[in-house]
């Protein structure tokens, strides 16, 4: 499918929606809200085996979990933990900046994070990033960590978010950030949460950092009732809605910018990482579902492969899935994910594997 063959279809998509009142997928099919229903693993797969990304001076990927794009652009920046899996100690930039054909065109970001986890491009270009200093101790032994910090492609720091090394549930406080998203009037919305221990919250501030207003608390209740677990991702569709990555509950909590619930997906399975292009065709990454029986984790998403799965933002509907090679261990294929150029290039940011890859549609 070309690009421009897409965006019609996606526009007829739209005009559907609107027809129906623009009412979130799961009023139109039903099943994409059951917790019950039956895995998406059958589908197609259009693109190339993996290429693996080049880095600066021969360095080696640690691991990545971020990637993003601004809506409407081709070139993507990536995390890279420094070689590691945290930047403590290590004097090497993580943000690392790519053009539409894959070509490093810019790093930075060296010594200002522990632990970079979420990474959002805004459309004026500035790269947001989230520094989480988890429970068990990853990102712990530096002197930064517990924000979200704003930046220039030039690598000026223009906003902070949180209080430098201070866990908390103020309205300036953070305990382990997973991910940020700016709003389609500027607002800025923090998941604040990544786990056991956390404050599973939705934080929302102005644009210039002041904040408003929050809502979520640890659960594992029904969707709707505000609860979180392991809150991992966020991004924002073109009619401003929120995508919220409620990875532990193997669901995306759909809400609008002022914290009403409006819809919840299963279809899209455990969702790692999320990214909403401005065609809003959606790119949904699933690193920890159980796939086997050596992988390592208990029994908590049966049937569901891990993998990227694609498909629309407008009605809901998954119709290609990028599957993991090697499913192993507690996290395997990306956590973080982009798609550019209408889908036709998707890249993945692995936590497990060490790594940051490109893929090609045939």
């Amino acid at each position: 499918m070309t690009r421009t063959t897409m965006r019609c279809t996606l526009l007829a998509l739209a005009a559907a929606a609107l027809a129906a009142g623009g009412e979130p997928a799961a009023a139109q099919n039903a099943s994409y809200s059951n917790p019950d229903m039956s895995p998406l693993n059958g589908l197609p797969n259009p693109y190339s085996p993996r290429q693996v990304m080049p880095l600066p001076d021969a360095r080696e990927w640690g691991s990545t979990a971020g990637v993003d794009a601004a809506k409407g652009r081709d070139d993507i920046w990536a995390i890279d933990r420094c070689g590691s899996n945290t930047c403590v100690g290590s004097g090497v930039d993580p943000l690392l900046h790519y053009d539409a054909d894959g070509n490093l065109i810019g790093q930075m970001g060296a010594g200002l994070f522990a632990f970079p986890h979420g990474i959002h491009v805004d459309q004026d270009g500035n790269v947001w990033v989230t520094d989480p200093l988890p429970p068990d101790g990853r990102g712990a032994g530096g002197n930064v960590g517990q924000q979200v910090t704003k930046m220039s492609p030039q690598a000026e720091i223009l906003l902070q978010l949180g209080t430098r090394m201070v866990t908390g549930d103020g309205p300036n406080e953070f305990s382990s950030p997973s991910d940020v998203v700016v709003g389609t009037n500027g607002d800025i919305f923090v998941v604040d949460g990544h786990g056991e221990g956390t404050n599973e919250r939705i934080m929302k501030f102005d644009s210039s950092g002041r904040f408003t207003m929050q809502w979520g608390t640890p659960g594992n209740g029904p969707c709707g009732a505000g609860e979180f677990s392991s809150l991992h991702a966020i991004d924002v569709d073109s009619q401003g809605r929120l995508y919220i990555g409620d990875r532990d509950n193997n669901r995306i909590q759909i809400y609008d910018q002022a914290g009403n619930y409006l819809d919840c997906w299963y279809q899209f399975s455990r969702p790692s990482g999320i990214y909403i292009d401005a065609d809003d065709n959606i790119f949904v990454t699933d690193s920890e579902s159980r796939d086997g029986p050596d992988n390592g984790m208990d029994l908590s998403h049966p049937g569901w492969e891990r993998g990227i799965r694609i498909g629309s933002a407008r009605d809901g509907s998954v119709t290609a899935f990028i599957p993991d090679p090697n499913p192993l261990g507690g996290s395997s294929t990306s956590e973080g994910v982009v798609g550019i150029l209408g889908g036709a290039v998707v890249y993945g940011a692995e936590v497990g594997p060490r790594s940051f890859v490109r893929y090609t549609r045939n």
